[in-house]
């Protein structure tokens, strides 16, 4: 009788625990339900910092010669006022406009009604319709990966009119970087104000929505998890490619077209720039199915933090090194050049090796060979809002036995090396490598959080087992 009632009891607990598993994955899985103040006072840092530090970037290269203390120093001796620093910005002008709102309609027709061909005959290639990740309600969305498509359309436009047709300068996007930035904040927070509205009143999938009661933190981080308009326009996947990241490589062209013009060469800082971003970003359109397993399409929700993020900061921030070598060119000794080089492909190496194991993996679920071997791995269950189970592994071999996010550092490495192409002059191309360091880590935290909270104890046996995050034996 004793015995029985143990096992009743031990029956009940344990249901319990089941109910609680469930609930801690439906309220955590994603993006938080509430918000502590520490999160709020980080939520509005960023949206009152984040726009000026843009502009303190660009400014300071438009009227200090990329000199980030210069301003300060200025405006702390009394030398300038801030009416004078902004009186010299240049504003918001018709052609700016008319060039951004061009952009920006071309990536939509690209992205929208041409539907892609490359996956046709590139071998390799994963394009077309394809499937992503089970969002916390438990669904599975659709998309269009045709990227890759957009990019070789884009750049061929791009040199038939350097070569052939001559309808505008290849220093158009330098010459109105500035005006340029206005219209992107325009973009980025008309996208963002609109998918809070959207998110309030006509979500694409309610279930997937989340409401925190905090206007600031739902702002920036989004109420709809995936918000679309139609069946396609998914807003998360245009916005973290297109416009932003096919633009990236352009943008580093016309830097290298005004180096052109304004000294009569381009020099080979500014070549390994081009050519160690530029294999960054064809890697990202080559590997866009792939993204769509990835943290931004798996976990965040769609605000500010993205809409805003993918129009202004990304395009502004992450080119500052082509930015700055238009100003300061250096021209690199063979051996800089050649060890700069080397250090962004091996970075390139192993962000990517390491991504394509995981990749393997998944595509297989565990039935393939990591370094020539059958993989190891940790089985986990997890449980969607709508009460369904499902289960998936995590791989503790290769270089994801190494370290958790060992694909971060080869990206750490890569991001190094953009910023050593403009030598030690000044601090402000550096602040690329900063930036990341400071986002991978948080990122690294930021997903572990929600690993746990979505695999419990099954995340515990994972860290075991594979201990550090980024630096094996450090971190």
């Amino acid at each position: 009788m004793a015995a029985h009632q143990e096992k009743k009891l031990s029956e009940e607990r344990k249901r319990k625990s089941t109910q609680n598993d469930t609930r801690t994955s439906q309220v955590q899985w994603g993006r938080a339900w509430e918000v502590d103040w520490f999160s709020l006072a980080g939520i509005l840092f960023l949206l009152i910092f984040a726009p000026l530090i843009v502009y303190y970037f660009i400014m300071s290269c438009d009227q200090y010669q990329c000199s980030l203390i210069a301003p300060l120093i200025d405006f702390l001796t009394g030398n300038k006022h801030l009416s004078d620093i902004w009186n010299k910005t240049p504003t918001l002008t018709y052609r700016a406009a008319v060039i951004y709102t061009l952009w920006v309609a071309f990536q939509v027709v690209l992205y929208q009604l041409i539907p892609d061909f490359c996956h046709k005959f590139l071998p390799g290639y994963v394009g077309g319709v394809q499937e992503g990740a089970v969002t916390p309600a438990g669904v599975v969305n659709k998309y269009e990966i045709n990227g890759l498509q957009a990019w070789i359309i884009t750049h061929v436009l791009w040199f038939a009119n350097a070569y052939y047709f001559q309808w505008f300068s290849l220093t158009i996007i330098f010459d109105n970087w500035i005006p340029l930035l206005w219209c992107a904040n325009i973009l980025g927070y008309a996208v963002s104000t609109f998918a809070m509205i959207k998110g309030y009143f006509f979500p694409t999938n309610a279930k997937d929505c989340k409401f925190t009661g905090n206007f600031f933190y739902d702002y920036m981080m989004g109420i709809e998890f995936n918000p679309r308009i139609g069946k396609w326009f998914d807003f998360k996947l245009f916005f973290n490619g297109r416009p932003g990241i096919v633009a990236w490589t352009l943008i580093n062209l016309s830097y290298a077209a005004k180096q052109q013009e304004l000294y009569g060469q381009v020099t080979n800082s500014m070549i390994l720039v081009n050519v160690l971003q530029g294999i960054y970003v064809l890697d990202f359109f080559w590997n866009e199915a792939w993204y769509l397993k990835t943290i931004d399409i798996c976990h965040d929700h769609f605000g500010w933090y993205l809409g805003w993020g993918d129009c202004v900061w990304l395009p502004y921030l992450y080119t500052l090194q082509g930015l700055y070598l238009v100003y300061h060119p250096v021209q690199l000794c063979t051996a800089n050049a050649v060890g700069i080089l080397m250090l962004g492909l091996i970075g390139y190496y192993i962000f990517r090796m390491t991504n394509h194991q995981k990749d393997l993996f998944r595509r297989t679920n565990g039935n393939c060979k990591i370094w020539g071997k059958k993989p190891d791995y940790i089985e986990c269950s997890y449980m969607s809002a709508d009460g369904t189970k499902y289960f998936s592994k995590l791989m503790t071999s290769g270089f994801w036995g190494w370290a958790r996010h060992f694909n971060y550092t080869g990206d750490l490495m890569g991001s190094l090396a953009y910023c050593l192409t403009c030598g030690f002059e000044h601090i402000l191309p550096y602040f690329y490598i900063v930036y990341m360091t400071i986002l991978l880590t948080h990122r690294c935290i930021r997903d572990e959080h929600r690993c746990f909270s979505k695999y419990g104890k099954d995340w515990k046996r994972y860290t075991a087992a594979v201990p550090y995050r980024l630096v094996p034996g450090i971190f």
